[in-house]
């Protein structure tokens, strides 16, 4: 039993969200005071789960009742029926659907690579929302449907997309790797991951057994192998018009945001992220050495990094 398995461990809930193609459920990891309606929403990366955030959010759920979910597609959560809907907008709309479940005063967001982009997205939505709806007059008691966004964290993740840091991922999301032996996987999630930075072995295991199941005596990916179709067949002009979207989101972020860059990152170049704090003036950037897309969120100069930025 690793280190992790003998301290606090997060409560396991479920979501129904809907797609163009039916009902799925999302699971996601809850941690802290389930009254607490003060929330601070992690969402992962493309093939990671909610379990990523295990040594973040044992630090922060004295604060916050912090949420995990597995993006539709992995891990604990449904696989879809369609896989054309395994896209960002999707996912923002499962996002609402969790939100409107926990009831929050305030939303606080960690996003990590895609779950920067569902949160920015939605950070968008939210902005424009107010002036689209129309007016209730007199009788109009404010915008319920509006999500109460506060402070955020885009780890390792910016407006722009570049193409050839997303094709050094799409080679792998598809691959259907089967391992004999945990330590194989643990082998292959750390040769696809050096990125992450130095872990030690313990880390490497960590990071390994919430990614690959065991089924059948074998060890197999947590997710759906068919979310790598869309994401690969995205062209050039597809991802223009999507940076499109994505900047014009960044400009109208609604309060505070931290941005987290990896030094090496092939994912958020750092000439992108000084035009992302020229952008937004209430952005802030900070850089870990030795460490590339992206910072994994379990050390403690990392944790700390977050952790002041959100109790500020």
């Amino acid at each position: 039993m690793s280190e992790s398995a003998q301290v606090a461990q997060p409560r396991l809930e479920h979501v129904t969200c809907a797609s163009r193609s039916g009902l799925h459920r999302m699971a996601y990891w809850e941690w802290g005071d389930p009254a607490n309606d003060r929330v601070l929403l992690c969402v992962h990366g493309l093939t990671r789960s909610g379990r990523d955030f295990d040594h973040l959010a044992r630090a922060l759920q004295g604060e916050y009742r912090v949420i995990c979910p597995d993006v539709a597609g992995r891990g604990r959560s449904d696989w879809l029926i369609d896989p054309a809907n395994y896209i960002v907008p999707q996912y923002v709309s499962d996002m609402v659907t969790l939100l409107a479940r926990v009831q929050a005063r305030q939303v606080d967001w960690v996003g990590t690579s895609m779950g920067g982009l569902i949160g920015m997205v939605l950070a968008g939505a939210v902005a424009a929302s107010p002036a689209r709806r129309p007016d209730r007059g007199a009788w109009g008691l404010g915008h319920a449907a509006d999500i109460p966004l506060g402070r955020m964290v885009f780890n390792d993740i910016g407006p722009a997309l570049d193409l050839d840091g997303l094709s050094r991922i799409a080679d792998y999301v598809g691959e259907d790797r089967q391992f004999k032996d945990f330590s194989d996987a643990v082998a292959y999630v750390r040769s696809t991951s050096a990125g992450f930075g130095p872990h030690d072995e313990q880390g490497w295991a960590e990071l390994t057994e919430h990614v690959f199941n065991e089924q059948d005596g074998q060890w197999v990916k947590h997710y759906d192998l068919r979310l790598a179709q869309p994401f690969a067949s995205q062209t050039p002009d597809a991802l223009a018009g999507a940076e499109k979207v994505l900047w014009r989101a960044w400009d109208h972020l609604p309060g505070p945001v931290l941005v987290l860059r990896g030094q090496d990152s092939d994912i958020l170049p750092e000439p992108i992220a000084q035009e992302m704090l020229k952008r937004n003036s209430q952005a802030r950037c900070v850089e870990f050495a030795g460490v590339g897309h992206a910072p994994t969120l379990r050390s403690a100069d990392q944790i700390a990094a977050v952790r002041s930025f959100l109790l500020a």
